[in-house]
């Protein structure tokens, strides 16, 4: 090959690269454009979730504002005065703040420690039971109460327990027996609260329980069979460590509710006899915020919850993490 071939040659080599490099361009947008149309159905499924969290959570956000202002639904977001964190002194001074945040800290505690559990039992044991018809119509009938209204729930505690007409009260009252003031004395409504928590959540609860147990390799009972281990020991070595990082994961996410209870199935409970031991910070921010149109003071409020929630979040997954574990993030 003489000079002049090899010039020629040199100069048509970078535009050979040029055209592999613009063809496999080409075939990875290609393959990009039939991943997202096989995509699509998913997507669209995606889509109702993810409006709602645009909508309902994510926008809704920009009126943190009206925390810092004296707000004014007539002057709006740009023209109420700014009062600092005047709605956060009203909420430390009040003389019910520390009244609420007892109520508050001790209904999560029962929550975490009484109702947090409940499902993941409730997921052991079903995932001992062999009979599918018989664990069948067991999930179904702790599943149910899941859609059953907070507010039928209390009409049928009211119905059962009320202290003069209740009938369970009058099957007392005729047995001889003392009737029991379920609706009015105060030391009763935390237990009341948390039963009725246990009773229409934890089926549901323990979907995602018995989702993780689902994945575990069956070859690990058959081999802890052969080895000798009982079904106690089975579920205690195997089924319990394998549900461990979903436990962890959802009990940093409860923490983040510590100071959300749930304003209607308090507020349905909820009467003047027991409120010593029942008012937390929702039923307050109705009552003193929203039925008062103080809506900078209610937001004040629910970003103080919000706060403490993350906080405690961020706390429990360092932990985590630290402890060799998976956290959220």
């Amino acid at each position: 090959m003489n000079k002049k071939q090899t010039a020629n040659a040199a100069l048509q080599l970078p535009d050979t690269k040029w055209n592999e490099a613009h063809h496999s361009r080409q075939e990875l947008r290609k393959q990009s454009i039939r991943l997202w149309k096989r995509g699509i159905p998913l997507y669209l499924m995606i889509l109702p979730g993810l409006l709602y969290f645009i909508i309902f959570r994510y926008i809704p956000m920009g009126g943190i504002i009206i925390a810092f202002q004296q707000y004014d639904p007539f002057d709006g977001f740009l023209h109420s005065p700014w009062v600092g964190f005047e709605n956060f002194q009203k909420l430390f001074g009040a003389p019910d703040f520390w009244v609420l945040l007892r109520n508050t800290l001790i209904l999560s505690a029962m929550n975490i420690f009484l109702f947090f559990p409940a499902p993941i039992v409730l997921a052991l044991l079903l995932n001992e039971v062999r009979n599918a018809l018989f664990k069948r119509t067991v999930q179904t009938v702790v599943y149910m109460p899941h859609f059953i209204s907070w507010v039928v729930v209390a009409g049928i505690t009211i119905v059962l327990f009320a202290t003069q007409d209740g009938a369970i009260n009058n099957l007392l009252a005729t047995k001889g027996f003392a009737r029991i003031e379920l609706m009015t004395d105060p030391q009763y409504f935390r237990m009341l609260y948390t039963l009725q928590n246990i009773w229409k959540e934890t089926g549901w609860n323990a979907i995602i329980f018995l989702a993780a147990l689902a994945s575990v390799d069956p070859s690990q009972y058959e081999a802890a069979v052969v080895d000798g281990a009982g079904r106690w020991h089975q579920m205690w070595h195997i089924s319990l460590p394998s549900l461990r990082s979903t436990i962890l994961i959802l009990f940093i996410l409860r923490l983040g509710q510590v100071m959300d209870i749930g304003f209607e199935h308090i507020y349905l409970i909820q009467n003047s006899v027991n409120r010593s031991v029942s008012d937390v910070f929702d039923t307050y921010v109705y009552r003193e915020g929203v039925l008062a149109g103080e809506f900078s003071f209610t937001t004040a409020v629910g970003l103080f919850k919000s706060f403490v929630g993350l906080i405690l979040i961020m706390l429990a997954n360092f932990l985590t993490k630290k402890s060799g574990e998976e956290g959220v993030y």
